[in-house]
């Protein structure tokens, strides 16, 4: 696992074996689904590292024993429509996760976010946050999610941001607005194309998650 301080990049072989049928073009939309929901599964340990918890005695079979349980759940924020795949992974280990939901497109002329909708609990301030979006290519959408979280009271050093595969220019993006926001990712790819896609990438993760090519 290659890691800076505030980025981690998940080497694990069974997420580069998944990650690698991702990348291929002629993988059918109903498996390219199931890996976004496999690999999210598995970077959300990572992810969820920085989770509060804290110390309950347990009665096992045989003796009373002290164990940890999260101080409270988390709060998973998708970035509407691709993020609901990855998300999906993380839900699966934490059914009890609270789920708020940030829409927004990108203008294909300015590659800037348009927000459309925003859905959120009111008790933000002292919760961890994992933002999900498979795809973190000029970091604006990201930037732009991150705010609206800092905005209503996310503090910076609890949010993760988790997605499949980044770009350098996204990475950058975020350590120049928000440098206390850990990213957790797949892979680090080489560059953005003059389309502001992802290379070598994987094309649209939505459009290959739902079927909408």
């Amino acid at each position: 696992m290659a890691e800076t301080p505030a980025l981690i990049v998940v080497d694990h072989p069974l997420i580069r074996h998944k990650l690698t049928q991702m990348r291929d073009r002629a993988t059918p939309t109903p498996v390219f689904r199931t890996l976004m929901r496999e690999v999210g599964g598995l970077l959300a340990l990572e992810a969820t590292r920085h989770l509060p918890v804290e110390t309950v005695e347990v009665e096992t079979p045989l003796v009373r024993t002290e164990g940890t349980r999260l101080s409270r759940p988390p709060l998973v924020v998708p970035i509407l429509r691709a993020g609901l795949g990855l998300a999906d992974g993380l839900l699966a280990l934490l059914p009890e996760a609270d789920v708020g939901h940030l829409g927004m497109y990108r203008d294909e002329e300015t590659v800037l976010p348009i927000e459309y909708l925003v859905r959120l609990p009111v008790d933000i301030a002292q919760r961890g946050i994992v933002v999900v979006d498979p795809m973190l290519a000029t970091g604006h959408s990201a930037a732009h999610a991150l705010k609206v979280l800092v905005d209503r009271g996310a503090k910076p050093e609890s949010l993760v941001l988790m997605v499949l595969v980044a770009a350098p220019e996204g990475v950058a993006e975020i350590h120049r607005h928000y440098p206390a926001v850990k990213i957790v990712t797949a892979a680090l790819d080489q560059r953005l194309n003059e389309k502001s896609f992802i290379v070598p990438g994987l094309g649209d993760a939505g459009d290959r998650t739902f079927g909408t090519l």
